[in-house]
């Protein structure tokens, strides 16, 4: 008797892809319920979960308790019976960073942390946001600290890809000159690969001006070290187009235009 062929098989579709146009297949896609209240500036991300884990959050008419359960744009959302919007604006914070503060992830607002300083100045309409630090500043490094609530622009800054300029200022112990300084503009090497190019101007012997594209830890005060000029002290005076002009322990809340211009970053629709 005859062997039946074995029966055809289809191949199984591909996963639906995420476009840069945040939107899968046609569609928005959605979030998970904790996360999208707080970067809509409704509550911060813990508060966001208590809420919702004590039933007072609902969604189109039922009361949701996972603060994992996914919300589409466009939902009815209700907390503590008012209904709240989910449009989440992308804000940024320019934060002048002083010494002695550690840059904590958005899980560790503790003590000594650059959070501690910025939260409790914030009014009102931003207090809501879980703000997000766009890359680190060493504990004794000054001067510009970014925080975001949308995380997509966190990638977008911190992505070596970028290739987003962050410009130094570094007092060193050593004397620095021309001869000292030329190897960080070929790409100095460092224990973990070689640096990108930087642009270097001696603004007198003692303090030296590095601008980089990378964001690698230590990078500045490594790079240095390499050609002999450690580092005594650093400050970041910029990041992209966006220059620090705030004094330091306080902030201000980015324009769009410095947003699209200093940073090249469009908000996803």
């Amino acid at each position: 008797m005859p062997r039946k062929p074995p029966p055809s098989r289809r191949p199984a579709p591909p996963p639906a892809k995420h476009t840069h146009t945040g939107r899968w297949e046609g569609k928005p896609k959605p979030d998970w319920l904790s996360r999208a209240l707080a970067r809509a500036g409704v509550l911060p991300q813990e508060e966001a979960e208590q809420a919702i884990q004590a039933g007072r959050v609902s969604v189109n008419g039922k009361v949701v308790k996972s603060p994992l359960a996914p919300v589409s744009p466009g939902a009815s959302v209700r907390v503590d019976g008012l209904p709240v919007s989910l449009e989440a604006p992308t804000r940024v914070i320019a934060f002048h960073k002083p010494a002695e503060l550690l840059t904590s992830t958005v899980s560790q607002h503790r003590v000594g942390t650059v959070y501690e300083v910025l939260l409790p100045q914030l009014p009102p309409e931003l207090a809501g946001f879980t703000w997000h630090a766009m890359g680190r500043l060493d504990r004794g490094t000054t001067g510009l600290l970014l925080f975001t609530n949308d995380d997509k622009l966190v990638t977008h800054v911190t992505s070596p890809e970028t290739h987003l300029t962050k410009r130094y200022v570094a007092t060193v112990f050593s004397e620095a000159d021309e001869e000292k300084v030329a190897p960080l503009r070929q790409g100095v090497e460092l224990e973990d690969g070689t640096a990108r190019p930087a642009k270097v101007v001696l603004r007198d012997p003692h303090t030296v001006e590095v601008t980089v594209t990378e964001g690698r830890n230590h990078q500045v005060k490594r790079m240095l070290g390499a050609v002999g000029l450690p580092v005594r002290a650093l400050h970041r005076e910029a990041v992209g187009g966006v220059e620090l002009d705030v004094p330091e322990g306080s902030f201000r809340l980015l324009t769009d235009a410095e947003l699209a211009e200093g940073l090249r970053y469009t908000p996803s629709s």
